[in-house]
């Protein structure tokens, strides 16, 4: 009986081998969920030429746009907060957060964060009454 052995290719130069590339879309995605994760958070109505068609829902997910240059990402972030919690708190810890998550799942370095906040709205709803 002939035995076979065979050996494992040596392991190339690092300068060889290919890139990962994480495109806008990947870390739009992971951006917009890592937003969901801070409380008091809520999304944003679709906008028309600036305009907002529809209402501010604090049930939809926050708009997240990104820019990757190389291993560097920027955010701009659109969502509603809400009310009574301070805007530069929420908005603090919403970019602190963003920095955090987006680096620790792509190895992404987050550069800046714009954040727009297009709406306050109210935890507890108003209900009207019919007299």
């Amino acid at each position: 009986m002939t035995t076979v052995t065979a050996t494992a290719p040596a392991p190339s130069d690092v300068g060889e081998r290919g890139a990962l590339t994480i495109g806008d879309t990947a870390v739009e995605r992971i951006a917009t969920t890592a937003v969901t994760e801070v409380d008091g958070i809520g999304g944003t109505a679709a906008r028309v030429l600036g305009v907002a068609v529809g209402s501010e829902d604090p049930d939809r997910s926050a708009k997240v746009t990104a820019t990757v240059a190389g291993d560097t990402a920027s955010l701009t972030v659109r969502l509603s907060i809400s009310y009574p919690q301070s805007v530069l708190q929420t908005t603090d810890a919403v970019r602190e957060h963003l920095i955090r998550r987006v680096h620790e799942l792509t190895g992404l370095a987050v550069e800046r964060v714009d954040i727009t906040v297009t709406a306050l709205y109210s935890a507890h709803a108003a209900t009207r009454r019919v007299q």
